[in-house]
């Protein structure tokens, strides 16, 4: 007959088999998910399409934003300068 520590071991045995082949699918899953974001991401910057970048703001208003920051930044270095815009 079988000794019953032979059998708690093979439980134990395929019970963590079972666990990692799970882990695994799950973390290939996760890699599959976030290919498909940096896909999805690339294609649209190329594309040209308004794809959301930091702070929410789309290309067009970063676009917007960036053009008022280099105005407030000459303002301030004409005040800096002494001289009345």
């Amino acid at each position: 007959m079988m000794d019953p520590v032979f059998v708690i071991a093979a439980t134990c045995l395929v019970g963590i088999g079972v666990v990692a082949l799970a882990l695994l699918k799950a973390w290939q899953g996760w890699l599959e998910l976030k290919r498909q974001e940096l896909d999805r991401t690339g294609s649209a910057l190329t594309a040209g399409r308004g794809e959301e970048i930091e702070g929410g703001a789309g290309v067009g208003a970063a676009r917007i934003e960036m053009a008022d920051l280099k105005e407030r930044i000459k303002k301030l270095e004409a005040i800096a300068s002494g001289v009345e815009l």
